[in-house]
């Protein structure tokens, strides 16, 4: 058996390693890796020494401000989960990433497990944050003369966050119920926040759908107009004929039935945010948040929460008639949807914010 000779030498005779022992010690290494990597798989509670990661259609956005508020207020900690927060500024881009396997969540609009499930994918909202879209349809000072309303949305440029995400899903809806056909506007991938505002300064798009903090700003420095307010449920029944559930956490149907544990504590800590939320103020919310997300300005931030508030629910459960009236816009415009049969009830699950609490 072939030998190897360190150069340090034990009582004056080299001291030699078998290649067995080598392979022996190295298998005991790889095995040690392999138990650690399959960790998630193997034991009971698939976080142990593992992460969950969540991917978020735009961190700052204030319509996704309870998945960083749960992680700032240490309520994932709290119940022992360990979460990773990504953004991605499109909730289309987002969805990617879940159904890759790159992500274990997505923080992002609930139409779209809609639009997977008749594409073959099975995924589900697990907490409803928001009954409302929280959007809103913006038109630039320059062409407020010829944009007074969606009626006015033929030929016109629109700015949306991404083509195929929620914000595209409900300028279309908005022309179509507006007697304008789809493939009669022009939706432009401005993104959100600077880029947007850029984009509508310089007079890349005409108008656009977006969210605060990026509505606060443009209002404040008189840039455009609201032409189409969804922040409120007063504002979703009129825009889109009833409460639009949007901002969720959802997951991969396959991944919650293996992983009930692990999505039970992330229902618990985001439900606790919810509650935490409506008990607090505006100001208190904006104190607990990241500073960098007031890029107008503290008072501005603060407004844009307040502005905001009324989108989320308080329990994380979904609106009874919020499913349907979510299809029947998609309906309308989506060639996938129109003539698809969508079994809402596995779109959704109430089974974990029931028990959080």
């Amino acid at each position: 058996m072939r030998t190897y000779s360190t150069s340090r030498r034990t009582g004056g005779r080299p001291a030699k390693v078998t290649a067995m022992a080598v392979a022996g010690v190295m298998a005991l290494a790889l095995s040690g890796c392999a138990d650690e990597s399959s960790a998630s798989s193997t034991s009971k509670d698939p976080l142990q020494g593992d992460v969950v990661k969540i991917m978020v259609g735009g961190l700052d956005k204030v319509i996704y401000l309870p998945a960083v508020l749960t992680q700032r207020l240490g309520y994932f900690e709290q119940e022992g989960v360990r979460v990773k927060l990504l953004s991605e500024p499109a909730g289309v881009q987002a969805t990617t990433s879940l159904v890759s396997g790159d992500v274990q969540g997505v923080v992002g609009f609930y139409d779209h497990t809609l639009d997977l499930q008749v594409k073959g994918k099975k995924v589900e909202s697990v907490v409803q944050l928001a009954r409302t879209p929280g959007e809103v349809e913006i038109v630039s000072k320059s062409a407020a003369g010829t944009l007074a309303s969606p009626k006015d949305f033929k030929g016109k440029k629109l700015g949306v966050t991404g083509l195929g995400s929620s914000t595209d899903f409900l300028t279309k809806y908005l022309a179509v119920k507006n007697g304008v056909d789809a493939a009669d506007i022009t939706p432009v991938a401005v993104g959100a926040g600077q880029t947007f505002i850029s984009a509508l300064e310089k007079g890349a798009i005409d108008g656009g759908m977006t969210t605060d903090p990026t509505v606060a700003q443009i209002l404040s420095k008189g840039l455009g107009t609201v032409l189409v307010d969804m922040r409120t449920p007063e504002g979703s029944k009129a825009a889109l004929g009833g409460l639009y559930p949007a901002s969720s956490l959802y997951m991969n149907n396959d991944w919650v039935d293996k992983n009930k544990e692990t999505v039970q504590k992330l229902a618990n800590a985001m439900v606790k945010t919810l509650k935490w939320m409506s008990e607090h103020t505006p100001e208190e919310i904006a104190d607990q948040m990241p500073a960098d997300y007031a890029k107008g300005g503290k008072d501005l931030y603060v407004k844009s929460i307040q502005s905001t508030l009324p989108m989320f629910t308080k329990d994380g459960v979904m609106p009874s008639d919020g499913p349907q009236t979510v299809l029947q816009v998609l309906k309308s415009f989506n060639p996938n949807l129109k003539n698809a049969k969508v079994d809402l009830e596995k779109t959704y699950t109430t089974e974990f914010v029931k028990k959080a609490g």
